[in-house]
């Protein structure tokens, strides 16, 4: 047991992949273990974070690991934050800011913070334990659009299934290698998978008419926070007529982003790709996609919107 004014420490274990092999392990690993006294002031940060934890609320808890305050803790989630980590204020709000994203992302991590709690510094170091599920991103067609998407979205965090019933496009190591692949049509894919909520994304890329329309429809009949659909203006319209003509409202197909995309002068596939995944960030945070220069206040948001989290 620890006592009252034990001060916290950070400590290492691990063993080689040789001294493993010994014991009968299959590997070696190294596991980082923070020690410290529960603090007084971190008592309502902690409650918070267990009760989001059992009513599975995304959420993250903090806790500082340097300096004087090591060991304080601060819990965030989309609506706000409970307790401080005992630094400068600059601490609590750029800490809370990356840990919302990380939470959106479902990984949790450590962040380093400069003595005066900037972002971009060093000294302080904060433990992030994230409380979510990844976001999951599901892309109907089997195409090279999909194929440059998948590894950036992989790269941010989301959990990406690219869906395709024409098996032979699947077979290609492009779409297995950065994703999983489901070889069923778009409801058959929906019906297999959990409920998709507001961190989601559902993109339709399978340029095949008899494709299009049923894919579309069974995005829309998701909980999902960004549904998208590639093609031209001409595309775009020529889908929404026929989509009309299967039974969509207009205020259905309002909520598909097609063309997807910010118009970022893209011409590549994997511009494109930059393009889209911008987009679903911009949506996501309740942002227009303009140029930073062109607006004014801070470039940083102080929550989002309680969807993204």
């Amino acid at each position: 047991m620890l006592e009252q004014g034990t001060p916290p420490k950070l400590v290492t274990y691990g063993i080689s992949d040789e001294l493993a092999g010994t014991v009968g392990l299959m590997c070696g690993g190294i596991v980082h273990i923070f020690i410290h006294v529960l603090r007084d002031d971190a008592r309502d940060a902690l409650l918070e974070g267990l009760a989001a934890v059992r009513d599975e609320r995304p959420a993250a808890l903090l806790t500082l690991l340097d300096g004087e305050a090591a060991g304080a803790k601060l819990y965030v989630d989309a609506s706000g934050s409970v307790g401080t980590l005992g630094g400068p204020a600059l601490l609590d709000s750029n800490a809370a800011q990356e840990a919302r994203g990380l939470t959106v992302q479902g990984r949790s991590t450590v962040r380093s913070f400069g003595p005066d709690g900037a972002s971009l510094g060093s000294g302080l170091r904060v433990h992030v334990a994230a409380f979510a599920e990844p976001p999951r991103m599901l892309i109907f067609g089997a195409i090279d659009f999909a194929a440059a998407l998948a590894p950036l979205a992989k790269g941010l965090g989301y959990r990406v299934t690219i869906a395709d019933p024409r098996r032979a496009f699947l077979e290609s190591p492009r779409f297995s290698s950065v994703a999983q692949t489901v070889a069923a049509w778009p409801d058959d894919t929906i019906a297999g998978m959990p409920p998709f909520g507001p961190r989601d994304a559902v993109l339709v890329f399978t340029h095949d008419p008899k494709l299009d329309v049923p894919a579309v429809r069974a995005a829309l009949g998701t909980g999902a926070g960004y549904v998208g659909a590639l093609g031209s203006r001409r595309t775009t319209e020529d889908r929404n007529a026929r989509l009309r003509e299967a039974g969509l409202t207009d205020e259905q197909l309002a909520r598909v982003h097609a063309p997807c995309g910010l118009d970022i002068g893209s011409s590549t596939v994997e511009e494109t790709a930059v393009s889209i995944l911008g987009e679903i960030i911009a949506s996501r945070t309740a942002r227009t996609g303009r140029p930073l220069r062109e607006g004014s206040g801070s470039i940083r948001r102080d929550r989002e919107p309680a969807s993204s989290v």
